[in-house]
């Protein structure tokens, strides 16, 4: 249970001003079809964290818990610092050809969470929960639940959050995450 609650606070918190998040909101302006895109979003993110989690198990076997431990912290406080730093939306990431909604979602978002924070966390998560499907699920649900909102409410619920805030409280998050990894590592 750790493992999914850590997950899905790290991934809904670090996931607020992303540029997946921005990307929800261009789509969601832009098809107007909230549904398809929410359902496209928890596909890709399915699949993307998926993906990342069995890579961090892997690689989790071949470290000794110890240096596991502090590779994840030093992962994570890497992770606080470049939640500081805001993203942007690349032009590339928005453009959508000719799909529908659910098809340019899935295709757009899959293609923006590569080497995303919130990917790495999750690989990261899974080194050291070694727990897939506990990762999986709790930083999926984080990603929706950062994620669904923006797509519903659109560009009026974006302009209203603290966003300097969130990116703060994020990068504690992760750095507090970091110091324990690595103090259970080191201990």
């Amino acid at each position: 249970m750790e493992a999914f609650l850590v997950s899905l606070s790290t991934v809904a918190i670090a996931e607020m001003g992303d540029r997946t998040q921005l990307l929800a909101l261009v789509l969601a302006a832009k098809f107007r079809k909230p549904v398809p895109i929410v359902a496209a979003i928890l596909v890709a993110t399915l699949a993307n964290h998926a993906l990342a989690g069995y890579v961090g198990i892997w690689l989790g076997k071949y470290l000794t818990p110890t240096i596991l431990d502090i590779v994840v912290g030093v992962s994570m406080l890497g992770m606080a610092v470049w939640t500081l730093i805001p993203d942007k939306l690349d032009a590339d990431s928005a453009r959508t050809g000719g799909h529908g909604a659910f098809l340019a979602t899935l295709i757009a978002f899959f293609l923006a969470e590569i080497g995303d924070k919130t990917q790495i966390a999750t690989a990261a998560l899974a080194a050291g929960y070694s727990n897939l499907f506990a990762v999986v699920g709790g930083s999926t649900l984080g990603m929706l639940i950062a994620n669904v909102p923006v797509v519903f409410m659109g560009s009026k619920f974006a302009e209203r959050l603290p966003m300097d805030r969130i990116h703060k409280l994020a990068a504690v998050l992760f750095a507090g995450l970091g110091l324990w990894f690595i103090a259970r590592g080191l201990l």
